[in-house]
């Protein structure tokens, strides 16, 4: 299905050095946003203490949030915890106030304003299973960049796998240093989004690898940027409607999702836009420039001795 059908190539190679000069002016900005100002670690990461409340009746999440948020704790995380009558409540850690002391605050606040809520459980959650949540994401992230390398390797060759990892890596420095720019909670939730960008991204550059292969067998005497031009070009329908799908559900989730999922979507948000750029800008570009060519992908025939279509094999027709 073909709905944005263009037929002439669109030179995207030709601009690739300066928007890969901006790419990497985004990049190093990212890092130092990341390095001077760091991620604003939500409870799962720092810390805190956990509370589950049970109500008599549906919980209004949003009326719980709020009268949390009314006693001074902007980093507060409220969702359903099982059923809808059950509320789990994260607090993040505050200097001076030991975890009860926070639960029974927490829990006096919501009673005055329904006194049918009753507290289930309460328990502090150390910086030690931050610690272990941090390096768990980080092995994660080392996992998925190793079985992108092998398996475009595998699948197509080596510049490839290169290409792709730096673009990929590039979409997630990127969103990192947008959250330590404006100081955006990141949480587990925002960590499984950076996750689904990479698999995303990935796939974006699959497509256009793809189709630069089929395009290397199919028109020989195109050199590499204008066979790299072409593939680019002939997925750009489907890239218009893929990512467009994609985008409009992420932004329902983040206007109408609400707290829980917005920093989330807004993570995949900024992932999705990245990711065509750097499918198209960087990944097609740095391949382009470690040097893939058609025999890296169009492997010769392999001709039998005394083939009598070889010239070379010296048979006598």
């Amino acid at each position: 299905m073909e709905f944005f059908r263009i037929r002439k190539d669109i030179p995207f190679m030709k601009y690739a050095l300066v928007l890969n000069a901006v790419s990497f002016i985004t990049f190093a900005l990212a890092v130092f946003f990341l390095l001077t100002r760091g991620l604003h670690l939500s409870v799962e990461f720092t810390g805190g203490t956990v509370m589950e409340v049970a109500y008599q009746q549906t919980a209004d999440i949003g009326k719980v949030r709020d009268k949390v948020a009314s006693l001074g704790y902007s980093d507060v995380v409220v969702q359903n915890f099982g059923t809808s009558r059950d509320v789990m409540i994260r607090l993040p850690v505050q200097k001076g106030v030991t975890s009860a002391q926070q639960s029974e605050q927490v829990l006096g606040a919501l009673q005055a304003e329904n006194p049918d809520v009753t507290l289930r459980r309460t328990e502090f959650v150390g910086p030690q299973v931050g610690e272990e949540l941090v390096h768990g994401g980080l092995m994660a992230l080392a996992m998925v960049v190793l079985g992108i390398v092998i398996y475009l390797a595998f699948r197509f060759e080596w510049k490839f796998g290169v290409a792709a990892v730096i673009a990929n890596l590039h979409d997630v420095v990127i969103i990192l240093g947008f959250f330590a720019f404006f100081q955006w909670e990141f949480s587990l939730a925002v960590l499984a989004g950076v996750l689904a960008v990479l698999g995303y991204s990935v796939n974006e550059s699959v497509v256009i690898f793809d189709r630069i292969r089929e395009a290397f067998r199919k028109f020989r005497k195109l050199s590499t940027h204008e066979v790299i031009d072409h593939a680019i070009t002939s997925t750009m329908s489907r890239t218009i409607i893929t990512h467009a799908s994609t985008e409009a559900m992420v932004l329902s989730m983040f206007f109408f999702g609400g707290p829980s999922l917005h920093y989330f979507a807004l993570a995949l948000t900024i992932g999705i836009l990245f990711g065509i750029y750097s499918s198209v800008f960087v990944a097609a570009a740095i391949a382009m420039w470690l040097g893939v060519k058609r025999e890296d992908l169009v492997k010769a025939p392999v001709r039998k001795e005394g083939d009598p279509n070889d010239p070379n094999s010296g048979a006598v027709v």
